[in-house]
């Protein structure tokens, strides 16, 4: 099967969840089929990201972005454009008619079965009308991560901001899913979600997956009062997870066990964590680092104070194959098939997932017992090759319904 695949960046460095999940499925789909991989690259992209695409790609065709970087006055002055456009800003700074040029050129020119939009940003480039199969591959259902920010915030500037992107956000998404013979979802309550709220029938979800031979057990002995989250310190749901859990929930947990600390470790972070860790001796941040198993390794517990957020998180997945006990709430354990109490604890309330923690740092037989069967489960159900096959599958069935179409 040929394969063109359509993304808004590289995939080096391999340090965030979206990227990590396409990376792996890719490795594993190009073993069997023909893949072209069609991006916006920038300015800012290390040569080392280009040379690494051949990992997970036959053939590279990049389209130069410009699109403002984050916080600067070209990124604000953007923002303020998109308060009269009909397009969510997270859409809308992915436009590109270069993009769109090149799709068009790569679907007249080669002979590809099947195009695979990664992530709802492409899609904006996508032309209409094509008579290739294509799929849309949705890590997250994006209207509903904007609905959540709008639901927790409490500043009422930026509470407007995100209920007018949630809901450009909702029109957009609902429009682009159904141009696509096929969406693929990350979990089964996201496939869901997509048909009742979008109306879709040909909507699938693939399993995520987990590398367990890099992700197992280390042999340090962990720090019993140290807590660790890992994540890309730039996406807004994981900022939030922090500042909420730094002012909601560990200070419960220091009335118990005054020497806890969190460890964050994840790249970019925001300006009000730096803040954040500046003021509080319990915070540490460690921005991007090459691996994290050795931060996950030393830690006694992986807690996911999500509140925000949408399809799965990968990292659960990570410290789970690592034996950690974890703790999350159900917005962070949203979509995997995990049982609370079994293989995991899950706590929404501060004061309850603070004595979660507290549990799990003061009772080592629970911890033990927690991690095990955390490791256990991923083993046996969570591996990448399952995913890669019933992502095959699904882009060779739509393929196929497409050629008969075409014939008949």
């Amino acid at each position: 099967m040929r394969i063109l695949w359509l993304k808004t960046e590289l995939l080096h460095p391999v340090d965030k969840g979206g990227r990590i999940r396409t990376y792996q499925m890719l490795k594993r789909l190009k073993r069997d089929h023909e893949i072209t991989y069609l991006t916006l690259v920038s300015s800012n992209d290390a040569m080392e990201a280009f040379e690494r695409a051949s990992e997970y790609c036959h053939r590279l065709v990049s389209v130069p972005e410009g699109r403002a970087e984050k916080f600067t006055a070209r990124f604000y002055l953007d923002l303020l454009r998109n308060v009269a456009s009909p397009l969510p800003y997270a859409i809308e700074r992915y436009r590109s008619a270069r993009m769109r040029e090149a799709i068009a050129s790569e679907m007249s020119e080669r002979n590809a079965d099947v195009v695979v939009c990664d992530f709802l940003a492409p899609s904006v480039n996508f032309p209409d009308g094509e008579r290739i199969a294509s799929v849309l591959f949705q890590h997250n259902v994006e209207s509903t991560i904007w609905q959540r920010h709008y639901e927790t915030q409490a500043n009422i500037i930026k509470r407007a901001f995100f209920r007018s992107q949630w809901q450009k956000m909702l029109a957009y998404e609902r429009a682009a899913c159904s141009r696509f013979d096929a969406v693929i979802a990350v979990s089964e309550i996201d496939r869901e979600r997509m048909r009742d709220e979008f109306g879709l029938k040909e909507v699938y979800d693939v399993p995520t997956g987990v590398d367990t031979e890099f992700f197992q057990p280390m042999a340090s002995e962990p720090n019993p009062r140290e807590l660790v989250f890992t994540g890309s310190m730039d996406w807004m749901p994981n900022e939030d997870a922090i500042l909420y859990f730094a002012d909601k929930i560990l200070p419960i947990i220091t009335r118990a066990i005054p020497e806890a600390m969190l460890t964050v470790v994840g790249r970019n972070p925001a300006a009000s964590l730096i803040e954040l860790a500046k003021s509080n001796p319990q915070i540490k941040l460690t921005g991007r680092v090459e691996d994290i198993r050795p931060f996950v390794d030393r830690a006694a517990a992986y807690v996911v104070p999500l509140r925000v957020g949408g399809g799965t998180r990968l990292k659960i997945y990570e410290a789970m194959a690592m034996r950690k006990p974890v703790i999350s709430t159900s917005v962070g354990a949203e979509g995997l098939p995990v049982r609370d109490g079994e293989e995991l604890l899950i706590a929404d309330e501060p004061d309850e997932f603070a004595r979660a923690v507290i549990r799990v740092l003061s009772d080592a037989h629970l911890a033990k017992r927690l991690g095990e069967q955390a490791r256990a489960a991923v083993c046996e159900r969570f591996g990448w090759e399952r995913a890669a096959s019933a992502f095959a599958e699904v882009c060779e069935t739509v393929a196929a319904r497409r050629a008969r179409r075409h014939a008949a």
